[in-house]
């Protein structure tokens, strides 16, 4: 029977000699002959490299290597760690699910636009563009499929997010509000670009920030931590007080929290709010703070007097004109000592002012003249810093004095860091630190609005022109902020914020004492680095470091015939300290 052509192979053989393991690589060929399996030796190959030795192990079996060097080509590289990080921890927090429900094109697409928030904060039609394949700058829109949505249907997709605004919020406070809470309110308001809103009016200057351009007002609701709940857009002019019966409702009546504790600052909850509104509903007590004309009239009747604080920071007083609540008064030498500056360097800013409108009545060329002429001048002056009150002025036909009111300014000197806390809370619930602690608390809606309006989020200058796509463009960046937020607290260790909050609290010398850092933040702060030697990131520049893990197309190259359409994805070997960072969130580069 004539021999036939058999298989080659790579045989791999062991044997142990003198405590020694020896391994041989032959290379054979193996044929059938006569019914009987046969090897022929064709070469000894155990002098190759063990990984020439797999390279022709696996040719043999029929896997194709390309040539290196210019065999393979990158097609296509777009950044993909951050966007790992982000879609990861809101699918981790279930924000998808909160959103809504059942998967659906609408529910990725708004998915799309708050992860776009935190990743790259734009306009909506930047938004489409870096979801359309051919301007991709990441991998989101391929990662959620919504790769080419265009503009339209975002705005299709916001508008269906804003009428389930109330389901959505009604599940965060869910998670995050019970029985009991604390719930911390405040307002802002970010300019607008355009003239077609009825949102946009003219309102308080300081607001919106920028001089000339009507603005929208936005209150934030969130839990004791700073954790976002809910988000309500007002007009423009609206005062502050106003909006706080809108939240009253919120609270009680959609989210069914039959014990809560509001918490906002003086300009929020005044004397008529409380009267009106707070006080007559069953179950909502509140945390504010006294106005200076109310702590200046405890004190002219006695009850807030600088020797209260000769030993402590802190004191629980009463006053008729407040019955059945209780009021905290605290001093913070660190805040006397700023306001003390502060009126100092405002006082000679005035009074610089002030000696050029003396100069200009003694110029000779054309003096300034006339009692009203100068009024008029020293008028536009003598308010821009907010002390003319500590002025005393005399005018005449052809000049004027001016001169320190002394006992105005020591009358305010002597409150300088007084603030009071007024509280319904009972003392069984609350102890006057804690009351002070909750109050304090405003500090992290504060937060929250400077993540939303600066580089993080970006939610100015607003521009659409329906009111409704206002309030949804509002709601998607508090939906970003949420998102930002849990992954804040996460990546803590790696940023400079403090990790360990609770420990920082209890080494406060007291409620009213500045805030300060825990051991852990101070040696960040000192040394830059974290306690296993990795750089120390601000949240943006840590997601700019994780947008360097990319996700490349690669391709044969068009020379190599019998490799043509051979395409594949590979990610960049990410860095420690990028590991360090997925690790923490609990989410993987595959998505």
């Amino acid at each position: 029977m004539p021999k036939r052509e058999g298989a080659v192979h790579v045989a791999t053989t062991e044997r142990t000699y003198g405590g020694k393991v020896y391994r041989t690589h032959l290379l054979r060929r193996t044929y059938r002959e006569g019914g009987k399996v046969k090897h022929v030796t064709l070469a000894n190959i155990s002098y190759l490299p063990e990984h020439v030795i797999e390279l022709v192990r696996g040719a043999l079996k029929g896997e194709a290597y390309l040539p290196a060097g210019s065999a393979l080509e990158i097609k296509r590289s777009l950044p993909h760690g951050h966007v790992a990080a982000v879609l990861g921890t809101a699918r981790k927090v279930g924000l998808d699910g909160i959103i809504a429900s059942q998967p659906s094109r609408k529910r990725d697409l708004v998915l799309a636009m708050v992860a776009g928030r935190v990743l790259d904060p734009g306009s909506k039609l930047q938004t489409a563009r870096s979801l359309d394949p051919r301007t991709a700058t990441s991998t989101l829109g391929e990662v959620l499929g919504v790769a080419g949505a265009d503009e339209d249907e975002l705005y299709e997709a916001m508008d269906w997010l804003l009428q389930r605004q109330a389901r959505i919020e009604g599940k965060l406070a869910r998670r995050h509000l019970a029985g009991g809470s604390l719930v911390l309110y405040d307002i802002s308001a970010s300019y607008y670009t355009g003239s077609c809103c009825p949102l946009a009016q003219y309102g308080h200057a300081g607001r919106g920030k920028k001089k000339g351009f009507p603005q929208i007002k936005y209150g934030l609701l969130c839990n004791a931590h700073g954790c976002p709940v809910a988000v309500e857009v007002f007009q423009g002019n609206a005062a502050d007080p106003t909006t706080l019966s809108s939240q009253i409702k919120k609270i009680r009546r959609r989210f069914g929290l039959e014990r809560v504790v509001l918490v906002g600052d003086r300009g929020m909850i005044t004397a008529a709010r409380i009267e009106d509104e707070l006080k007559p509903t069953q179950g909502l007590d509140w945390i504010t703070a006294l106005r200076a004309p109310q702590i200046r009239k405890l004190a002219e009747e006695g009850v807030v007097q600088p020797s209260l604080f000769d030993q402590r920071d802190l004191a629980e007083v009463t006053s008729p004109d407040y019955p059945g609540e209780r009021l905290i008064a605290c001093r913070n030498p660190y805040l006397a000592e700023e306001r003390a500056r502060t009126r100092e360097e405002l006082l000679q800013a005035t009074e610089e002012k002030l000696a050029g409108v003396v100069e200009a009545t003694r110029r000779q060329r054309r003096p300034l003249r006339g009692k009203e002429n100068i009024a008029l001048r020293v008028g536009k002056v003598i308010d821009k810093h907010k002390v003319g009150k500590h002025f005393r002025l005399t005018f005449s036909e052809d000049g004027f004095t001016y001169e320190r009111d002394e006992r105005k300014i020591s009358e305010e000197a002597a409150l300088d860091g007084i603030y009071v806390i007024r509280t319904s809370v009972r003392a069984e619930e609350f102890t006057p630190e804690g009351t002070v602690r909750a109050y304090k608390g405003l500090s992290a809606v504060e937060h929250a609005f400077r993540c939303l309006k600066s580089v993080d989020l970006r939610v100015e200058p607003v521009g659409h022109r329906r009111p409704d796509r206002v309030r949804a463009h509002i709601f998607l960046c508090m939906l970003a902020y949420y998102l930002e937020w849990h992954m804040r607290s996460a990546l803590a260790p790696m940023l400079f914020d403090d990790e360990d909050w609770a420990l920082a609290q209890s080494l406060r010398e007291s409620a009213v004492s500045p805030a300060v850092r825990s051991p852990k933040a101070a040696r960040k702060a000192a040394r830059k680095v974290t306690e296993d030697g990795l750089p120390v990131h601000s949240f943006h520049s840590l997601l700019a470091d994780l947008s360097t893990v990319a996700k490349n197309r690669v391709c044969a190259s068009p020379s190599l015939r019998q490799a043509r359409g051979v395409e594949f994805d590979l990610l960049t070997i990410p860095t420690p300290l990028q590991l360090k960072a997925l690790d923490l969130l609990g989410v993987s580069l595959s998505l």
